[in-house]
């Protein structure tokens, strides 16, 4: 009998990482520029001065988004990169130990004490390193971590959402600025918390609740800022 072929698995796990960068980068985008152009409209600029302020505010939150994943994922690989180190050391010098406790590793996991010394016995001859480096420290090739990739993940998806509101300022009248700016913006929100979930396996409606209602809190907040501004200048 032919043995049946290999079933394709919807796993979503992967989708994990560049999800969160793209979902985080691009929801600061909106949500920071959108928050921006409200304040300042509700302080009394001109239409001209919160197109500036917009675009000031993408550019600059562009850079702080790639400057910031990139120290922050520098210091993981940096991190991995002395944990292999030090693991790399410890397999060279203590072997035996480092098989039985890679061993040790597969009885947790429910394997007979003959079977994880088999298995623990072929890994460290084929890839002791690598075997150690995704058993003991969780660190495998295909998800080492890239700061220069997540960087520029962060300041394109960042971009991508500023633009949006930032289109809407450049477009909108001016006597009803606030009310376009806030309005698409929550629509955009609304987009793409349910996009986020959808990709992540979870329900629309609350990964699009949850993304729109801290999204209007900080336009809310932004705009009585700058209306209170206004008031007192």
């Amino acid at each position: 009998m032919k043995p049946p072929g290999r079933h394709r698995e919807g796993h979503r796990i992967g989708h994990i990482g560049w999800l969160r960068a793209a979902v985080l980068g691009a929801n600061d985008g909106i949500v920071s520029t959108s928050s921006l152009v409200v304040g300042i409209a509700a302080s009394g600029a001109s239409h001209a001065h919160i197109v500036v302020t917009g675009v000031a505010g993408l550019v600059a939150g562009a850079m702080s988004m790639a400057a910031g994943e990139y120290v922050s994922v520098h210091s993981q690989s940096d991190t991995e990169k002395a944990d292999l180190s030090r693991e790399r050391l410890e397999l060279e010098k203590y072997p035996a130990a480092e098989q039985r406790e890679l061993a040790a590793i597969y009885v947790g996991r429910g394997l007979t004490a003959a079977l994880a010394q088999q298995v623990a016995e072929q890994l460290m001859r084929h890839d002791a390193l690598g075997a150690h480096a995704l058993e003991e420290l969780g660190i495998s090739g295909d998800r080492r971590a890239q700061p220069l990739q997540a960087a520029l993940a962060s300041a394109a998806s960042f971009a991508v959402g500023a633009a949006l509101p930032l289109a809407v300022t450049a477009l909108a009248p001016q006597a009803a600025l606030i009310v376009w700016v806030s309005g698409t913006s929550l629509v955009f929100l609304a987009a793409l918390g349910g996009i986020a979930a959808r990709v992540g396996g979870s329900s629309m409606l609350v990964g699009a609740g949850r993304i729109t209602f801290w999204g209007a809190l900080a336009m809310a907040i932004t705009a009585g800022v700058g209306a209170l501004l206004d008031a007192i200048r």
